[in-house]
């Protein structure tokens, strides 16, 4: 992959989560928590594999990327643990709404996932573009 492709992909993969990130916002606004929490992760591994591609790290699994992400960001201080949990309660609030029967979340906390997912896009982006 040539500088220009790595460039192009990590610019791709920073704009699809903050499409993602929008796409919460609108499923918010019509009610569809559930989909909502979907989009909310969905914009943290857009943007964290966007990141891994930056650091020549690559992955389809969601797990591995989770703990590549805490072993060499988290752990060693680079990211912050406060960022690391967003990351890590938005992966299992998907995991349990899209696969358990019967799971509700009140909107009100949703919206304070959508908004910690907020600070979380922002905050990786900044340290990729750094």
């Amino acid at each position: 992959m040539t500088p220009e492709q790595k460039e192009a992909i990590i610019q791709h993969r920073i704009q699809r989560a903050k499409e993602t990130i929008e796409d919460a916002r609108v499923a918010l606004e019509t009610n569809r928590i559930k989909n909502a929490l979907n989009r909310i992760y969905y914009s943290a591994f857009h943007i964290v594999s966007s990141f891994a591609i930056k650091n020549e790290f690559s992955t389809s699994k969601h797990k591995q990327l989770i703990g590549w992400f805490n072993k060499y960001y988290v752990h060693t201080g680079i990211v912050s643990g406060d960022l690391y949990k967003i990351y890590s309660l938005s992966f299992n609030n998907r995991q349990e709404s899209d696969y358990e029967d019967f799971v509700n979340f009140e909107k009100e906390e949703v919206e304070k996932h959508y908004q910690d997912m907020l600070i979380f896009v922002s905050g990786i982006e900044k340290i990729i573009l750094k």
